[in-house]
């Protein structure tokens, strides 16, 4: 059967360029892998015959003999240019010119398991530095009017001595000489090139000839910083303040990371929070529950509210004080503060306490209605069951 030719195998015109031949290869390798098309019997032939294509077109002279003379210019010995090499098949002859051509398509599929693609010029000798946490807890009463703490973090910080570089007296690293500053080392593996992370650099590119006695190379050190952050007010829990720049220093000079600040706000004694509203329990006694009159409440900003309660209160009514709760974060308005009754039995009677308490009881079945319907109720279910 008849060759097809090269360019309608890539599928590009006859005037593509080096990218774009070298696009459209990867491209149709990567669809006809064998290893991608276990179902279809014809991808082995059909992946060679992509090769064998790229092979030939990839190379100048080559290419000009196949523009020429089609497929005869690699027939009867003709070289045309490429001194008597046949186009590679798939496990023909040239291994270390298909290897070379097929290690772009084997990056293309596998290079995210080897750490980037081909070329890139390695990693740079500076790497930015972690974020670090920090876990901050405030009161409620610090929460609610905003505060500046001072906090102790530790860290890593730029050494002093090599000014960050990791090399004695700040000289400036030096190109790795097994990599060549590209941070990763090649070998061959039968038809693959594989790239490896340069075992004299770490990936750096670069090393450190005589390093820092301060730091070991490392153009950082050890230490506690402290640090003056600001509160601002109506954070809660969860609440996370970035402070840019302020986490561990960066590997030979490299950029500092971030420093995140987790608010947990402690439980209070009094009130109980619900996102901008605050919530207060407040004891009455009988007496003020039944006759009505004034209850004393304090609020967050340590100020003091009279409230009013309403005679025949009964427990678990709540009253709504405006803007006296926690105020929104950035702006945006103050929430409310709640109380809740809570009617309160007395305890620990005398003797003249239960004997007007038992004369108020016989006085005062018509001032329980609540009571009453429930009781009337409870009568009627049993009177329906019995029946």
């Amino acid at each position: 059967m008849a060759k097809r030719d090269y360019y309608d195998v890539l599928g590009v015109t006859r005037g593509a360029s080096a990218d774009e031949l070298k696009k459209a290869y990867r491209q149709k390798a990567k669809e006809l892998h064998p290893d991608r098309n276990s179902d279809n019997p014809n991808a082995e032939a059909q992946f060679k015959e992509v090769n064998e294509a790229y092979d030939v077109l990839k190379d100048a002279d080559r290419k000009a003999a196949y523009d020429r003379f089609g497929h005869a210019a690699f027939e009867g010995g003709m070289g045309g240019g490429g001194g008597g090499r046949g186009p590679q098949g798939f496990g023909g002859g040239g291994n270390g010119d298909f290897a070379s051509a097929f290690s772009d398509v084997f990056e293309d599929l596998f290079g995210d398991f080897m750490g980037g693609g081909r070329g890139g010029g390695g990693r740079s000798r500076a790497q930015r530095g972690s974020d670090l946490r920090y876990n901050l807890r405030v009161s409620l009463e610090e929460a609610f009017q905003g505060v500046q703490k001072t906090i102790n973090v530790p860290t890593s910080v730029s050494c002093d001595t090599c000014r960050g570089t990791g090399a004695e007296g700040g000289a400036e690293p030096v190109t790795c000489p097994t990599c060549s500053g590209m941070g990763k080392v090649r070998a061959q593996q039968g038809f693959f090139t594989v790239e490896r992370t340069c075992p004299t650099c770490n990936g750096m590119g670069q090393i450190v000839k005589n390093p820092c006695r301060s730091c070991g190379g490392a153009g950082r050190v050890e230490k506690e910083r402290s640090l003056s952050v600001n509160i601002p007010a109506g954070v809660e829990t969860g609440t996370r303040i970035r402070l840019a720049g302020e986490g561990e220093a960066g590997l030979r000079g490299g950029p500092s990371g971030d420093l995140y600040i987790f608010i947990e706000v402690r439980e209070h004694p009094i009130f109980q929070r619900d996102g901008l509203h605050l919530f207060c329990r407040v004891p009455i006694s009988i007496t003020a529950a039944a006759l009505g009159g004034e209850v004393e409440v304090p609020t967050i900003d340590g100020g003091r509210s009279r409230v009013k309660v309403p005679a025949g209160a009964q427990t678990g009514k709540q009253m709504r004080l405006r803007a006296k709760g926690m105020p929104a974060l950035r702006g945006g308005g103050v929430g409310d503060m709640v109380l809740e009754l809570a009617v309160e039995t007395p305890v620990n009677l005398t003797a003249r306490q239960k004997e007007l308490l038992v004369e108020f009881e016989k006085l005062s079945e018509e001032n329980n209605p609540e009571g009453k319907s429930f009781f009337s109720k409870v009568k009627g279910f049993w009177d329906g069951m019995k029946n």
